[in-house]
């Protein structure tokens, strides 16, 4: 059991540096979907310890240390669920980041950025009734030249809104790939604890089979001891009876 604790602490210790780095680094760039992902699977890793060692602690046949261990569990739990928000805390920074750095990037590259960022069409007839001339019956120019604007400016939109579409398509796809890394670390993190586990299992069966090769031969020694006293005896009681019947058959 206290080997968990000592994971455990290791473990809460590490991810409290990490998510330290991680907020201090989050004030000038995004964090990186790596770092998340590793910080994920680390938190992933710090649950199944504090599971294992209540598992552990719930077996303890002594009180007092079954007590100390449930207290050290709360406070690993508190822990945990403080780590959990500060990280919900940086993706949701790191979402907002990526989404003002791609809005900003849109809109610079919109024509109409300096004259209307807005509406594309707020100044359309003012601009075409500046530059085109009106025909002979007063209105035919300007109605030409503003169907013209205006059909540029529709143009404009809808390229505008196939970027957006592409944009939010990018993001779903590297929050699915944060994801898919985020899984596969926590799937590391599972073969990695399983390996140890799998370590010490073959250990004990080592020990185990030393143990029991230490008995077999034991009990070769004292069944071959066993046979010899058996022959010895029976040896003796030859002899004895040998030496009364001489005893009797010249004393008479």
């Amino acid at each position: 059991m206290n080997t968990q604790f000592n994971s455990a602490l290791k473990q809460s210790t590490s991810l409290k540096r990490d998510l330290a780095n991680l907020s201090s680094s989050s004030t000038t760039d995004a964090p990186t979907p790596a770092a998340l992902g590793s910080v994920s699977a680390a938190l992933t890793a710090f649950a199944r310890t504090l599971d294992e060692y209540a598992a552990l602690a719930r077996q303890e046949p002594s009180p007092a240390k079954q007590d100390k261990a449930h207290e050290r569990i709360r406070n690993f739990r508190a822990e945990l669920a403080d780590y959990r928000a500060r990280f919900d805390e940086l993706k949701r920074a790191r979402e907002e980041t990526l989404h003002a750095t791609n809005r900003s990037e849109l809109l610079g590259r919109r024509p109409f950025a300096t004259a209307t960022p807005e509406n594309p069409y707020a100044n359309a007839t003012t601009s075409v009734a500046g530059s085109v001339p009106t025909n002979r019956y007063g209105s035919g120019g300007v109605v030409g030249g503003a169907q013209g604007q205006m059909q540029m400016a529709g143009e404009d939109y809808t390229r505008e809104a196939h970027v957006m579409r592409e944009q939010n398509f990018f993001a779903q796809t590297n929050n699915a790939l944060d994801e898919y890394i985020a899984r596969g670390q926590a799937v590391l993190g599972d073969l990695g604890t399983q390996r140890e586990m799998l370590k010490n299992t073959q250990k004990r069966l080592y020990s185990v089979a030393n143990t029991l090769g230490v008995s077999g031969d034991t009990i070769r020694m004292i069944e071959r001891r066993a046979k010899q006293d058996k022959w010895i005896f029976w040896a003796g009681v030859i002899v004895f009876f040998a030496f009364c019947w001489l005893c009797l058959h010249f004393l008479r």
